[in-house]
């Protein structure tokens, strides 16, 4: 799967320890922020595969435990990176800011279909991470939308030593569906922290 829940290299890398240890600020910056009229406050993780998302949300429930959203299971298969944007937007986001569960199938990536449903209530905090986080009109509504970023090389080894030789088969694919998805600029361009888990000082 492209992002995947296990921590790899990722979890030992100097720049992705960095953006953890800021898991408290990235806290405290959605709190600071108004609530949605349902009492929600979303703080969107995106950024392209083996940036360091799934990390860093695990810090930030560390900090603050709260439901979280993994794209992961949105994707329905490897070419399902586009179509699990207005899902999340229309299925998850939307009703959750508007004090109602969202809801999703979950994709069974063994079976390779979709599976049970996925029920996420409403919270004060919830955490959505995952490639397209960030990328569809709703996420303007989030309290918080936090952008990672590391070269393709770091990227790659990060997601191929997690995943093993799962991804290797499909990455080239996974970055063309991220290159498309992201082309416009529009995911970056709406974050309100931009944070390199590179490790270069």
């Amino acid at each position: 799967m492209p992002d995947g829940n296990g921590t790899g290299e990722g979890r030992g890398a100097r720049g992705i320890v960095s953006a953890a240890g800021r898991a408290a600020e990235l806290v405290e910056l959605v709190r600071l922020a108004p609530a949605s009229t349902g009492g929600v406050r979303i703080l969107g993780i995106d950024g392209r595969s083996g940036s360091g998302k799934t990390d860093l949300a695990s810090a930030i429930t560390g900090v603050a435990p709260c439901p979280v959203v993994r794209l992961d299971d949105l994707y329905a298969g490897w070419r399902g990176l586009a179509a699990a944007v207005p899902v999340l937007c229309a299925e998850v986001v939307r009703p959750l800011l508007a004090g109602r569960p969202g809801r999703y199938r979950r994709y069974d990536w063994h079976a390779g279909r979709l599976g049970g449903t996925v029920t996420i209530d409403p919270a004060e905090l919830i955490v959505i991470e995952g490639v397209g986080a960030l990328a569809g009109d709703c996420a303007e509504d989030y309290a918080l939308r936090v952008w990672l970023e590391a070269p393709t090389t770091v990227r790659r080894r990060r997601a191929l030593a997690r995943d093993g030789g799962t991804f290797a088969e499909h990455w080239n694919e996974w970055a063309e569906q991220e290159e498309a998805l992201f082309a416009d600029g529009r995911a970056r361009g709406r974050a309100d922290v931009v944070l390199d888990t590179s490790g270069r000082r």
